[in-house]
Parts: C-alpha cells; structure tokens; sequence
C-alpha cells in the first residue's frame, strides 16, 4: 500500500480527555490531530478519555486535518475497549503503541476489522525489539491496514539508556532505518517530538534534521510547535522553483524519452522528476488548505 500524498508536516498529540484542547484543535493549523488515550492519560481518566474520543471523532469537524486515535496496548486493562470502541468510531487511523513483532501488528488488525475501511492502523516504533525488525514490521502493509510509523524517542531512550540530547546522535541510526523502511512499503513516517516546546528555535531545528532524514512531518506536544514545523516540512520557494523547472524540462519534445538532462546548468535525471512531482504535489496541497 502507498499512503496518499498529502500534507502532515505537524501531527499533534492532545490528551482525550481534555475537551478544550480537543475543541481548539478544530481550530489550530496542524495537519494532523491525535486524540490520545495512552501516555497523555492517567488511569483514573481512561475510560473517560476513550468516550470523549469517540465522540469527538462522531462530531467531526477536523476539516482537512487527518483525526487519529492513540490507544492503550492491546494487553493493558483498556486495550481491548479502546481498540472495540475506536473502531466502531472509524477516525482516519487508529495509533498503538509499543509494537515489537509483525504478530502483534496482525493481531491489532485483526482487533481493527471492523473498522471503516478506510481506517489505517499506525504503530509507535519506541522499543529496542523492534529496531532490528524495522522492515518486517513495514512490510506488514501488504496484508494488513498498517499504513504508518511513528517514532516514539523519548520510550526508546528509557529502554535504551541514552541521552536524548540536541543532536540525537544515540537515535540517528534508528530515525535512518525507520525512513528507509517506511519508504520501501510506502508508509507514512512521523518523527518523534521535540519536548522543548517555549524555544521555537530548538523546535524548529530538530524539525528540519527531521525533514534532512525524510520524515513526512513530526510529532507535537504543544500548539506553538506548529507553526516552525510546517515551516520546515514545507517546501520553500527555492525548491518549488527548481521542481518546476526540471517538470517543464522533461516535458518539452526534444526531451521526450530521454532518462537524463541539463536543468539550469545540472544533469538531472528522470528519478528526479519523480521528486519534483512529489515536492509539486505536497506544495500544492498546502496551498489548498490555506
């Protein structure tokens, strides 16, 4: 399965059971929204938290904006519940976490089966098991709803050990396999969140290592983390530009058949008319939302 190809540069986590924050989202600029059951919820508040998500996800409008549920472990108290009631609901995709073995994304599809059919299944990729099995996990996506990989740093620098400092040295290695696994099944991959959310330099740089490694967009904790993300997942001016240029160039006759050519002083060649095409597509989605 290839996912559809559009924006999600910024992909907010709000705690479900908050019904402001629910509702403000509606409002915000993030191309993503995910209604949180788990990490973001006390016990006490679970089940509370699961029926605020289902009805806001009955009560829709989101917009434009893609609506995922996050849900508790299938093997939590809740896990079962959320996954029963959140189907039933059928937001744009359901998000579970702490996913190890492509037996347990089977059983979370299999949990999800009657869902719209429109409803994908994303995965958290948090755990040191599942680092080495990255691409059987993607490969999931042939038989089953999964659909995307979304990088959970801060699990896996507790279960690691590691610093999670400004660079992320001790998870580059991850965040590279992580992307070359989605992309060879076609999934959507969502970098971790920054937990620095009152410098929106910080935010903003480790967006953009984020869209370096490419990533379709990154995870939130907080609404002013939106803006300097679409920033960096967007492309810019200079990028649209030269993506039209290498499109009006391999269109032009005397190119016709041709696998490579001069562009502006460059050889390019037909792989990169296919990421022209796909820069094109994703400003021209954004521009629609605006």
């Amino acid at each position: 399965m290839v996912h559809s190809l559009r924006p999600r540069r910024s992909a907010l986590y709000l705690p479900a059971a908050n019904a402001r924050a629910v509702a403000k989202a509606r409002t915000l600029p993030a191309d993503v929204v995910i209604l949180d059951l788990e990490d973001a919820v006390a016990p006490d508040q679970k089940i509370a938290a699961r029926a605020a998500a289902v009805a806001a996800i009955g009560e829709g409008g989101y917009g434009r904006r893609e609506l995922v549920a996050r849900v508790n472990g299938i093997g939590t108290p809740w896990g079962r519940d959320d996954l029963a009631a959140i189907a039933a609901a059928g937001p744009d995709a359901v998000l579970v976490p702490k996913v190890s073995t492509p037996e347990e994304i089977r059983a979370y599809d299999q949990a999800l089966a009657q869902s719209p059919k429109g409803t994908r299944l994303w995965i958290m990729i948090e755990t040191c098991a599942c680092v080495p099995v990255l691409h059987q996990l993607a490969a999931c996506a042939t038989e089953t709803r999964l659909a995307g990989f979304v990088i959970g740093t801060n699990d896996l620098a507790k279960e690691m050990r590691a610093r999670l400092t400004a660079d992320r040295a001790a998870f580059l290695p991850i965040l590279t396999m992580a992307v070359a696994a989605a992309r060879a099944h076609g999934l959507v991959v969502l970098d971790g969140v920054c937990n620095e959310f009152r410098d929106t330099a910080i935010v903003r740089t480790e967006a953009e290592q984020g869209r370096q490694f490419g990533f379709d967009g990154k995870t939130l904790i907080h609404p002013d983390q939106i803006a300097p993300c679409n920033a960096a997942f967007s492309p810019d001016p200079d990028e649209i530009a030269w993506a039209r240029a290498v499109e009006h160039a391999f269109a032009l006759p005397e190119n016709a058949g041709k696998g490579a050519i001069k562009v502006e002083g460059q050889m390019v060649e037909l792989l990169h008319r296919e990421q022209a095409r796909q820069i094109l597509a994703i400003a021209a989605a954004i521009s629609a939302d605006t």
